[in-house]
């Protein structure tokens, strides 16, 4: 199914419609100020699982998850006040910061040094999923098995076919993606230098 919602102001309706799929365990394709992601509710194992089939990736390699606003990110890791001054700069924004893990993420989601990959995206239409779900939503890149990136939701939505439940056209993306900074122990190192400046840490 693919979904046409505004960009600048998301149809509640359509976004309910949206969250409905992700409750039930379905995984969407949704877009991000940086690719169109692939998601589910973090919450929801079986549809993770199924992500990591579609991607086939290792479960060694958890993937980052998308919170609607930096204060709901200290439910779901240890947010010092070094790295909660240096996120509320940056985000909403094209990064993931890589932070220690809560108890409130599941297992499946952490690396085995138990840290999370979390995104605030600049994205009206992946905040307002996050926030009417009332959970992060699951963030990986949507590509195709030798890595290129589906710009066009509707290519996407050809490609993927039944395998996602729903596509969600928010129109064009910057198609770069994001940088990763880690802030584990108040020590910023940069994993990758993707979309976004990242000198505040160099």
């Amino acid at each position: 199914m693919l979904i046409r919602i505004n960009s600048d102001n998301p149809q509640p309706r359509l976004i309910s419609q949206i969250t409905d799929t992700l409750k039930r365990g379905g995984v969407i394709a949704y877009p991000t100020d940086t690719n169109y992601g692939i998601g589910c509710d973090i919450m929801n194992k079986k549809a993770i699982e199924k992500i990591y089939q579609l991607k086939q990736r290792s479960k060694n390699q958890p993937f980052s998850f998308i919170c609607s606003d930096l204060k709901y990110i200290s439910d779901y890791a240890k947010v010092t006040t070094f790295a909660y001054r240096n996120m509320k700069r940056l985000l909403p924004g094209p990064y993931t910061f890589i932070l220690p893990g809560s108890k409130m993420v599941p297992k499946i989601m952490l690396t085995k040094r138990k840290t999370a990959g979390i995104r605030v995206p600049d994205n009206t239409i992946a905040l307002a999923i996050a926030n009417e779900l009332g959970n992060p939503v699951l963030s990986t890149s949507a590509t195709d098995p030798d890595g290129n990136v589906f710009e066009d939701p509707s290519l996407l939505h050809d490609w993927f076919g039944n395998r996602i439940d729903m596509v969600i056209d928010g129109g064009p993306v910057a198609g770069r993606a994001s940088s990763v900074i880690s802030l584990i122990d108040d020590i910023p190192e940069i994993i990758r230098h993707g979309a976004g400046d990242v000198s505040l840490f160099e």
